[in-house]
C-alpha cells in the first residue's frame, strides 16, 4: 500500500472510531462477501420427531447420525431404505 493510501485509510478508520486493522478487516470482508459455514448446522435443529419422550443426553449420537444421514440422502437425491422387521 502506498503511503498516501495508507494515510487516507488510517484517517478513515479514525473517523469511524476503529483501529486501522479493524478497518482493513471490514474492507476485506465487504469485498469477499460473507464467509460460508463449513457445515450446515441447520440439520441439527429438527432432530426429533414427535413421539414418546427421549433421553437426548443418552441418545445424542444416534440423533446426530440420523440427522446427518437424512441430510446426505437429501443432498444426493437418494431414498431411505425401508427397515426390515
Amino acid at each position: 500500500m502506498d503511503p498516501e493510501m495508507q494515510r487516507r485509510a488510517q484517517a478513515k478508520a479514525a473517523e469511524l472510531g476503529i483501529s486501522f486493522a479493524e478497518y482493513v478487516r471490514r474492507v476485506i470482508a465487504q469485498d469477499l462477501g460473507e464467509a460460508k459455514p463449513k457445515a450446515d448446522i441447520s440439520i441439527f435443529f429438527d432432530l426429533i420427531d414427535e413421539g414418546p419422550p427421549t433421553n437426548i443426553a443418552r441418545d445424542k449420537d444416534k440423533f446426530l447420525a440420523e440427522a446427518v444421514w437424512k441430510e446426505h440422502l437429501r443432498k444426493t437425491g437418494r431414498k431411505p431404505r425401508r427397515r426390515q422387521r
